[in-house]
């Protein structure tokens, strides 16, 4: 990741975290936003601990499965534009090992090759798409709206059109861009932006059974199938089948595999290696 090495989370316990809670159970690895006093709202240095904490999900073979949560009754009300304007208003983590990179909240969702779960409970709003249009699965309840406002603002969601645009149509990013409209759960769910609606009382129980039924896969197939899938958009499309050829190629090779077909012989749970 082009944001932090290995060698730079080998220190995660010892970082303390001013606007993230973490917590690692059974492979699966938990990112709590947690400043609901301002509506979940990043600063430059939140921005950062979320990236630190995706870099070491990212390299820490422990880690099969992502959950992104949130605090209070809004999941994230996007960039604390204070903080991003003012220096002297971002508080400083000096817990935190310094970022290689200015922080990009899109680009380091696409650098984590392994399936993450947004588990929405309130409003996701303007540079909160970032995280939403960054996970693999978003589950939402149903009284959750979803609107980039920015443009009531005199702003454009330049980097959040980004993210969009991979995941619904390019109509319909611009229309979320120019209108600056809420999108109730069914709407976001049509449009794609949303892969599950879930009452309120059981989300929380979806998101974990999701989790686990992720976790109980081969961890290096699907990083390494996550990882082609990204690569794919920059293979021309003469070249696509035999990209995917030498990749399949060399998941066949890997532990995990033989270790699969010997599992389906056996008639027993695999007993995944991650390599």
């Amino acid at each position: 990741m082009r944001f932090y090495t290995e060698e730079d989370v080998q220190n995660f316990g010892s970082v303390k975290f001013l606007y993230i809670k973490t917590s690692l159970s059974n492979h699966i690895f938990t990112i709590t936003l947690s400043r609901p006093e301002k509506r979940n709202a990043f600063t430059p240095t939140m921005a950062e601990e979320i990236i630190f904490a995706l870099a070491y999900a990212h390299y820490n073979s422990k880690v099969r499965c992502l959950i992104i949560n949130a605090e209070g009754s809004v999941f994230c009300a996007g960039a604390d534009l204070n903080a991003f304007h003012d220096t002297s208003a971002n508080i400083k983590n000096s817990t935190l090992p310094a970022i290689r990179e200015e922080a990009r909240l899109g680009d380091a969702f696409n650098e984590v090759y392994k399936p993450s779960i947004a588990q929405v409970e309130g409003p996701v709003l303007a540079g909160g798409f970032l995280i939403i249009c960054g996970c693999t699965f978003v589950f939402s309840v149903n009284d959750a709206i979803f609107s980039l406002p920015e443009v009531k603002r005199g702003i454009w969601p330049m980097q959040v059109m980004a993210s969009l645009s991979r995941v619904i149509s390019a109509r319909k990013t611009l229309e979320m861009c120019i209108t600056g409209k809420s999108y109730n759960a069914e709407e976001a769910l049509e449009l794609g932006l949303l892969t599950h609606i879930a009452k309120a009382e059981s989300i929380e129980n979806e998101v974990q059974t999701m989790a686990a039924k992720v976790g109980q896969n081969a961890p290096y197939a699907i990083q390494q199938g996550m990882k082609a899938f990204q690569k794919l958009k920059q293979i021309p499309e003469s070249e696509k089948h035999s990209f995917l050829k030498a990749e399949l190629d060399q998941i066949l090779a890997s532990e995990d595999a033989k270790e699969g077909v010997q599992a389906f012989k056996e008639k027993r749970s695999p007993n995944w290696k991650g390599r």
